[in-house]
C-alpha cells in the first residue's frame, strides 16, 4: 500500500500559474492509494475544492473523501484520496489547538484482509503550538496507535527534534528533503506510523512536474501489508 502526503498550495506552481491540472498529472505519476493533501482549498470566501473532482478520478483512480456538505475538499485545506478498493469507515474532522487555525482529517479505512486508521493534518509553524497538536492527536487516536499513520506537512525543519511526545507510539518517517520544491532544503513533510504497521520503503518524489507544480514536493511511504 503507498502513502503519499502533497502540501500542493492550493495548486499554485513555481511560475505562479494557478494549474490544478499539473497537480493532478503530478499525483497520476506517484500511484498512490492513499493521499493526504494539504492547502488543498483556495483561501478566500467558501474555500472552494482547488482539483475538479471528476479530472482527478479520471487521470488517478482517487476519489475525494467528502466530509463536508460545502465547496471544499476537506477541512482546513486537509483533503484525502481514496483509491477504489479501500472502504472508508467512520470519519472525523479534527480542530486542533495553538494559535492559528489548524486541523486534521480522520479515516478508518478498510483494505483486502487489512485495516489501518489515516490521519491527514498540517501543523502549525510554531512548536510549541505542533506539540499541543501532535497531543490532540494522540489523545484522539487512543487505542488505534498501532495500526495508524499521521500523515502531513509537519512543519518542523530541524532533522532530529521536535517529536519526542510521539516516540511511545511512532515512529516518524522522514522520507527526505522536500521543501523548497526548487531547492529542497527541510524535511517538512513526514509520517508517523504505528508500531504495527511495517514500512517498506519511503521518498520524495521528484520525477515530471513535480519540481514546478508546488513549493513542496510530494513524499511517499510503502506498507508491506
Amino acid at each position: 500500500m503507498r502513502i503519499a502526503s502533497y502540501n500542493i498550495r492550493k495548486a499554485v506552481g513555481l511560475d505562479w500559474r494557478r494549474d490544478p491540472l499539473r497537480i493532478i498529472r503530478v499525483l497520476a505519476d506517484l500511484d498512490a492509494d492513499v493521499v493526504a493533501l494539504q492547502e488543498a482549498d483556495k483561501r478566500l470566501g467558501a474555500r472552494p475544492a482547488v482539483l475538479p473532482e471528476d479530472a482527478l478520478f479520471d487521470q488517478t483512480g482517487l476519489r475525494v473523501l467528502n466530509v463536508t456538505n460545502g465547496p471544499s475538499s476537506g477541512w482546513h485545506g486537509n483533503a484525502l484520496l481514496v483509491r477504489d478498493g479501500w472502504r472508508v469507515g467512520a470519519t472525523e474532522r479534527l480542530s486542533l489547538p495553538g494559535i492559528e487555525p489548524r486541523g486534521a482529517l480522520l479515516a478508518d479505512l478498510e483494505g483486502p484482509g487489512q485495516s489501518l486508521t489515516l490521519v491527514g493534518t498540517h501543523l502549525g509553524l510554531r512548536r510549541g503550538c505542533r506539540q499541543l497538536q501532535l497531543a490532540h492527536l494522540l489523545e484522539e487516536l487512543e487505542a488505534r496507535t498501532d495500526r495508524a499513520v499521521i500523515a502531513g506537512d509537519f512543519n518542523e525543519w530541524s532533522p532530529r527534534i521536535g517529536f519526542d511526545i510521539l516516540e511511545h507510539a511512532f515512529d516518524v518517517i522522514s522520507p527526505g528533503r522536500s521543501f523548497h520544491a526548487s531547492r529542497p532544503i527541510a524535511p517538512l513533510d513526514r509520517f508517523a506510523v504505528g508500531r504495527g504497521l511495517q514500512v517498506a520503503g519511503a521518498g520524495v518524489f521528484e520525477q515530471g512536474e513535480a519540481r514546478r507544480a508546488s513549493d513542496h514536493l510530494p513524499v511517499w511511504m510503502d506498507l508491506d501489508l
